[in-house]
C-alpha cells in the first residue's frame, strides 16, 4: 500500500509534515548561509526535527488505520 494514499491530512499530520520540512529547510539554509555542511550541531537539530516528523507521520497513519 502507498503511504501517501493512506494518510489523512489533518492538523496532526500537517504538524509532522511541517517538522520534516523544517528540518530539511534548516539544514539546507544553514549550509548555504554559513557553509557549515558538516557540523555536529546542525546534524543534531536536523535529526531531531526530521526524526519527530517522520515518526509522528508513521504513528498517526497507523492509529488512523486501526480506528477504521
Amino acid at each position: 500500500m502507498n503511504l501517501l494514499s493512506t494518510l489523512k491530512f489533518n492538523v496532526k499530520t500537517a504538524f509532522f509534515y511541517f517538522l520534516t520540512f523544517l528540518g530539511v529547510l534548516f539544514y539546507i539554509s544553514w549550509g548555504v548561509l554559513y557553509g557549515g555542511w558538516f557540523d555536529i550541531g546542525v546534524y543534531s537539530i536536523t535529526a531531531v526535527l526530521i526524526g519527530f516528523g517522520l515518526t509522528g507521520m508513521f504513528l498517526y497513519s497507523n492509529l488512523e488505520e486501526e480506528e477504521e
